[in-house]
């Protein structure tokens, strides 16, 4: 696909979803990567209603820590996959207040050997609370992507090796929630509708 095709696709992913999406709700860093981590296989709209309950009964790193996985569990029990879920952010919080002086790394390297935290998490992390530059790869930027005809990796990794050569730096942490967003309602796994995409025009409709 040619730099001009590309453009006007992610300008028209621009104009159609917008540059930025409101975060999830925390005061501290490590809410934020819980709501990440709690974010996975949900919707942000799940996460949105568990958080102002889940910090008022966890205000802080010491109360996960006290917590039993249980009492995690109950908190967040409307969210997909809650058990895994809790008992990753308990064993995470344990290992950040006695391995990380209560602080959450900073580096990609450190963030992936936290209980529960993937790439796909710590580059989400990275890009909101530093604003480091990263491609995230869920299901829907790898269909997308490679529908789109930026992409033929055959896993997350090589399709996010192939994005950040074919799209500015500037665009990478918008890119996912945008295609979700077109993920969702038009360029579905189960069907692509392309009589109402806006990215009709341009894509090479590899489906």
């Amino acid at each position: 696909m040619t730099k001009e095709k590309t453009k006007m696709i992610l300008d028209k992913l621009d104009q159609e979803y917008g540059t930025t999406k409101e975060g999830f709700l925390h005061q501290e860093d490590w809410q934020l990567l819980t709501a990440i981590m709690l974010s996975a296989q949900s919707t942000d709209k799940q996460v949105d209603e568990v958080l102002p309950g889940l910090w008022k009964k966890f205000p802080n790193l010491e109360a996960v820590m006290l917590a039993s996985v249980e009492e995690v569990e109950n908190a967040i029990k409307s969210i997909g996959l809650y058990k895994v879920k809790a008992k990753n952010i308990k064993k995470c919080c344990e290992k950040l207040w006695k391995e990380h002086d209560k602080k959450v790394p900073k580096s990609m390297d450190e963030l992936v050997e936290l209980p529960g935290v993937g790439r796909k998490t710590a580059t989400l992390f990275l890009a909101d609370a530093y604003g480091v530059p990263g491609v995230t790869v869920d299901t829907h930027v790898f269909r997308i992507s490679k529908r789109i005809g930026w992409a033929e990796g055959k896993n997350p990794v090589q399709v996010e090796k192939e994005l950040m050569k074919v799209l500015p730096r500037e665009h990478w942490n918008r890119l996912n929630f945008q295609l979700i967003y077109h993920g969702r309602s038009v360029c579905t796994a189960r069907k692509a509708h392309c009589g109402k995409c806006a990215l009709n025009q341009w894509c090479e409709k590899r489906v």
